[in-house]
């Protein structure tokens, strides 16, 4: 019996994967490193940091000609997530669009995430 492909954890959209590129390029490369933390009202933030490294536990993942690694105790909350980048007369950010988040808080930095579950 073929095995069922497996979903990338995290993709990113055209403008995000585009900025993480600039932002590499003048690192001089690296990854995108993404993850979640218990903090906030709401219980989670995500998290994203650049590092030069992968780390043994990490998960990798290609995609939009990125490379993107995520913290090995966060994949089951990122499960099937895309991060964009918005840009508007007042910030610029990295968002997610996570299908496995529940809530947020009222001003947006925290949410409350619930694992992804097993595809039946």
């Amino acid at each position: 019996m073929a095995r069922r492909p497996r979903p990338k954890v995290v993709t990113l959209s055209d403008a995000a994967a585009a900025r993480v590129r600039e932002v590499l390029a003048d690192r001089g490369g690296g990854f995108v490193r993404v993850g979640v933390k218990n903090a906030g009202c709401a219980g989670m933030e995500y998290t994203m940091e650049f590092v030069d490294a992968v780390s043994a536990t990490d998960e990798r993942v290609d995609d939009n000609g990125v490379s993107i690694v995520i913290d090995a105790k966060a994949v089951l909350f990122l499960l099937g997530s895309v991060v964009d980048y918005e840009v508007s007369p007042m910030h610029s950010k990295f968002t997610f669009r996570n299908p496995n988040q529940t809530d947020a808080c009222g001003c947006g930095e925290s949410v409350t995430i619930v694992p992804a579950q097993a595809a039946e």
